[in-house]
């Protein structure tokens, strides 16, 4: 791996005098708490699961901060069975000595205060992700209770709060070694503020995953109590161990290529790897925040590339078409981490940055770096550049294959296929289509729907694997071109989520291992091809019953064989005359209706993305062309199966 200028700011270090100061005098304060209970979206987003889970983040981002000023080494997250979570760190403790302005401890100051903390003077932290000060406080506002503990001084220091007010005074409650330091905030949630307290510990792995990569070194432990799970991660190999984590299951064209660079006080530090595959898996961070929307750093990373590619060949007479961006991006998995002191994010929520002068700064340095490995590795560089080259051939074929489906009619937006029981209803919002497979079984869902708001369209066998085809190859596929001009949307480059036809997608399948399979080429194909969907909510995969249970006059249908035991214990096992629906096409249209299209009757699932890069591991692992992870996984689920249909 080439290296050059390594960063490592998690490495404990002997600490200049004025890097090591961290006291009260330390913490500016520059607002009080009362807003935060009032608009609580305002501060961490909303407050459904996504702003509870922030309340953690907030507390971790804290404790990242001190690894990034070299002073943490190990952080943990404990969800206990009380519904209490709890973030503790090795770092230097939050100081307990009294403010010269407030006259209180600057640890209440920090919980108490708005825009009160140590990143705002450099001198405490040079980078942090926390900027804006709110972080602890806020996650204090909004918990029923809340108690910090800090050891400092080779004494254990606690204060306890309530809706983010103390309830006690900060007192001294034990002795401990000099050199044991840290703090541990424990909170529980308010209940009248969040739709939901119940933490996900796959939504927190996900994060912490993420941190420890980008943290090299520092390692994260997060236990569940509740369910006995427990993950640990650390990786001293940093973003490089990161990029060999994506690729995993994959196959690699060449080593991983690595970079890190500091240019007028700001860090940079790539890695990127190409694969064999035709999906594009790039993560960019700025202060370790994951910037989900991208910003001005991906921006100046994309632009070097494609400069950097299209530069390459033509210096050493390759001849092919000009590239363009997705071109260089076909098979790349690349993590962009970069270390701004001033970083302007949008929002408290931190998904895309800002600062116009990072995007120039990430192209210089990316230009330089990358131009220089290509020429000293002319065998990586050709790999790269015919990778490129070949998905500059294959988009040329996309768009004939599109304009030759256009023509026929199956792209055409102002025509519907044939296929598509149409509903009546034009607005978006309240439409639903009901993706479903083979003509029984679409018969029977054309019959029972509601005509008003519910379409109906029927696949005939299966679709194809996207996993290992190109857009051209998809676009010579007549279910999937069917499916896409029903929604609306199109695909690639033309996809725009505005012209969705219908804000409920339906997957409907048979519960059977044909059915499973069909909904997961179906999966595969809406989270490679039409991601936008997933991430604004619109996929669901309906729930049909799997079981019919009549006795006398009772008829009940019954989803699962737990629901199922339940019921014949309350009603005894004689004289019930049971039925297992193995295909939709058994259901009579009013039976359909009544379990799996009426919504005052059903239950769906939506498809949601906890997490992305668990999501392309999964998809990978199961539609990918390696075999051998697959058998091991098969292996070692295959005591988890409940009905094997042989």
């Amino acid at each position: 791996m080439e290296q050059k200028q390594e960063i490592q700011p998690n490495q404990t270090q002997e600490p200049k005098p004025e890097e090591s100061s961290y006291e009260a005098k330390d913490i500016q304060v520059l607002g009080g708490l009362s807003a935060v209970r009032k608009r609580p979206a305002m501060y961490i987003g909303s407050t459904d699961a996504k702003g509870l889970h922030h309340l953690v983040y907030e507390a971790v981002d804290n404790s990242i901060d001190e690894a990034l000023a070299g002073f943490c080494t190990k952080i943990s997250v404990v969800m206990h069975k009380d519904g209490f979570i709890e973030v503790a760190d090795n770092g230097r403790g939050i100081p307990v000595d009294m403010h010269p302005k407030m006259n209180k401890p600057a640890v209440e100051v920090v919980m108490t205060k708005l825009h009160a903390g140590g990143k705002f003077d450099k001198k405490v932290y040079k980078v942090s992700g926390g900027l804006h000060g709110v972080g602890i406080s806020v996650t204090n506002a909004l918990s029923k209770e809340l108690v910090v503990e800090v050891r400092r001084n080779s004494k254990i220091y606690q204060q306890k709060y309530s809706y983010g007010k103390p309830t006690t005074e900060l007192k001294i409650t034990g002795d401990v070694d000099i050199k044991d330091t840290g703090t541990a905030v424990k909170f529980l949630p308010d209940e009248q503020i969040f739709s939901t307290t119940e933490f996900s510990f796959e939504i927190l792995s996900s994060r912490l995953r993420e941190l420890a990569f980008l943290n090299k070194g520092v390692r994260i432990i997060i236990e569940d109590e509740r369910a006995g799970k427990k993950n640990e991660f650390h990786y001293d190999g940093g973003i490089v161990s990161f990029v060999e984590y994506l690729n995993k299951n994959k196959n690699p064209l060449h080593k991983v290529i690595y970079f890190s660079k500091e240019k007028n006080g700001v860090q940079l530090e790539y890695a990127l790897q190409y694969n064999d595959g035709y999906n594009e898996n790039v993560f960019s961070f700025a202060n370790t925040i994951n910037t989900y929307e991208g910003g001005t750093h991906l921006i100046g990373f994309k632009t070097a590339l494609t400069r950097i590619m299209n530069n390459y060949a033509e210096k050493n007479k390759i001849k092919g078409i000009k590239l363009s961006s997705e071109d260089t991006r076909e098979g790349l998995t690349a993590v962009i981490s970069i270390k701004v002191p001033e970083p302007q994010f949008e929002g408290q929520t931190k998904t895309k940055l800002g600062n116009s002068e990072i995007k120039g700064l990430v192209d210089s340095i990316v230009n330089d770096s990358l131009s220089s490995y290509l020429e000293e590795n002319p065998q990586i560089a050709k790999t790269i550049i015919y990778k490129c080259i070949n998905a500059a051939h294959a988009r040329e074929a996309a768009q004939k294959a599109r304009e030759l489906t256009r023509r026929k009619g199956a792209l055409n937006h102002g025509s519907l296929p044939g296929k598509l029981a149409d509903c009546s209803e034009r607005d978006p919002q309240k439409c639903e289509l009901f993706i479903v497979e083979g003509d029984s079984a679409g018969g029977s869902a054309k019959m029972g729907r509601n005509r008003q708001f519910q379409a109906v369209l029927p696949l005939r066998g299966k679709i194809l694997n996207v996993e290992k085809a190109r857009l051209n190859k998809i676009f010579e596929n007549e279910e999937i071109t069917t499916m896409v001009t029903a929604i609306g949307t199109s695909v690639g480059e033309e996809f725009d989520i505005t012209r969705a036809r219908y804000h409920k997608l339906v997957i409907m399948t048979d519960a059977d291992v044909d059915g499973s399979h069909i909904r997961t080429l179906l999966l595969t194909f809406f989270y490679r091809h039409m991601h936008p969907l997933i991430e604004a909510g619109y996929v669901y995969i309906a729930q049909p019953p799997l079981y019919k249970v009549t006795k006398g006059k009772m008829l009940k249908y019954v989803y699962n064989d737990e629901e199922l035991n339940s019921l014949l214990k309350e009603t005894g096992r004689d004289e019930v005359n049971l039925q297992r629906y193995k295909g939709l096409g058994e259901m009579n249209p009013q039976q359909l209706w009544e379990t799996t299209m009426d919504s005052n009757n059903r239950t769906m699932l939506q498809v949601t993305l906890q997490d992305a890069v668990e999501a392309d591991k999964m998809f990978t692992l199961l539609m990918g062309d390696q075999v051998e992870p697959r058998r091991k996984f098969i292996e070692q689920h295959a005591k988890e199966v409940v009905n094997l249909d042989v």
